[in-house]
């Protein structure tokens, strides 16, 4: 039975179902959550589920051969659902870095970063990290994940108070749960209501925002976060994982987009999003990467990030630095792309970024419309709740400097004309 719905999935259509109505289970034994989930799931899989997690049989690039869920059936797609907004990760200079790496080094770094896994190219792809973001220094987590929750609860105590976006990441949520702080929630990008959670809170205070937040593509309202932030006396933390390296003059976020890079208290980011890589870093004072080398659990109880993957990334750092013209080239196609879908009455949301939402709305239809997608060329995922609200489920769209204008052109056409089949635009 659904523990929450009192309904037995299998009598009824696996779309009145999503993850959400199996997170708890009737009984003592925690094994009892699996039969409910499992009877949903047989039916949920083949009816669209199977568009997750399919496997790429090549890099992500933006033609990407991907074995379908569903049939077994590898098929040539436009790639429009990876992170790789800069076309990093398969530049034959990357690769020849991790290759040259692995000779050098071997497989993995075999030991946490503070005993016997730190190697020289972990110190320099911090050095010029911290070179890159205008800071003292710079420290390295395995994953972006990883940094939040490490970086967060390095920080904060039981009887301090963070106050989260409401859209933040999973990763800044966990943060807060593992630091033990009290945790408030303001509106999206809504400073009047943050300013109303501030006024709550007593003591020790951090306001977490993201630069872009990766389900709407909409920018963070930077100046008036932080000046309601710096009238309360909190810190402020940005998340620039779908932002470093394509926001601002030189590529350093949406910080310095806005000229605040220096009120802003603590630069975070992933390596996984615009350098295609893995990882992810936090960037300050020399005193601050100090303190989060002493209390980061998150990053010295793991083992440190391979040695190639490192030498990858130092090695597309690099060339994000030094071809500003990929920039140029990405905000050309998202402009072209924004113009094209508005011109077929295709609804991006508020979108302002290189994430683009293609609002679908309907929790029921959402897997029928990336079917058909799929099945006409492109690899684009739905995506629903608990990840969205309920009702606005969309498919999401990254676009990314290595796209041509034929490849987007294709898009639209495939993503108009199939929203028309479904009676979802005019």
């Amino acid at each position: 039975m659904d523990p929450v719905q009192g309904k037995d999935p299998g009598k009824s259509t696996f779309a009145e179902y999503d993850y959400s109505n199996f997170y708890y289970g009737a009984g003592d034994d925690p094994l009892n959550l699996l039969g409910p989930f499992s009877d949903w799931w047989r039916e949920a899989r083949p009816n669209g589920y199977y568009l997750y997690s399919e496997a790429l049989q090549s890099a992500p690039a933006t033609r990407v051969q991907v074995r379908n869920g569903k049939t077994g059936r590898v098929q040539e797609l436009i790639n429009l659902a990876s992170y790789n907004y800069l076309g990093i990760s398969y530049r034959p200079e990357v690769k020849q870095a991790a290759i040259d790496a692995t000779n050098l080094y071997g497989l993995g770094a075999s030991g946490s970063p503070i005993l016997s896994g730190t190697l020289e190219v972990h110190r320099q792809l911090a050095r010029e990290m911290a070179e890159f973001k205008d800071k003292e220094a710079a420290i390295l987590f395995p994953t972006g994940y990883s940094a939040n929750v490490g970086f967060i609860a390095a920080l904060m105590r039981s009887g301090d108070y963070i106050i989260l976006d409401q859209y933040s990441h999973a990763s800044i949520v966990d943060g807060a749960i593992l630091a033990k702080s009290n945790t408030l929630w303001f509106r999206h990008n809504n400073p009047l209501d943050l300013e109303r959670k501030l006024n709550k809170a007593k003591g020790k205070k951090l306001v977490v925002v993201e630069g872009v937040y990766s389900m709407d593509g909409d920018v963070c309202v930077l100046p008036e976060i932080v000046e309601v932030a710096k009238r309360h006396g909190a810190r402020i933390l940005i998340d620039e994982a779908h932002s470093t390296f394509l926001f601002g003059p030189n590529g350093r976020g949406v910080a310095e987009h806005f000229g605040l890079d220096n009120e802003v208290d603590f630069h975070l980011g992933t390596f996984s999003k615009s350098l295609g890589g893995q990882g992810g870093f936090v960037c300050g004072s020399r005193d601050l990467i100090d303190y989060v080398n002493a209390f980061g659990r998150s990053r010295f109880f793991s083992c440190n990030l391979a040695p190639p993957v490192a030498a990858g990334l130092l090695a597309g750092l690099r060339i994000a630095a030094a071809e500003p013209e990929l920039r140029t080239k990405l905000w050309s196609n998202v402009a072209y792309l924004r113009r094209r879908f508005a011109e077929e009455g295709v609804d991006i949301g508020k979108s302002t970024s290189q994430v683009m939402p293609v609002m679908v709305n309907n929790d029921a239809r959402v897997f029928a419309v990336a079917e058909k997608i799929q099945d006409r060329g492109l690899f684009l995922q739905p995506v629903t709740y608990p990840a969205v609200p309920k009702h606005k489920s969309r498919l999401r769209v990254s676009v990314s400097a290595a796209h041509t204008e034929e490849d987007l052109e294709t898009a639209v056409h495939v993503v108009a004309g199939v929203l028309r089949e479904e009676g979802i635009i005019r």
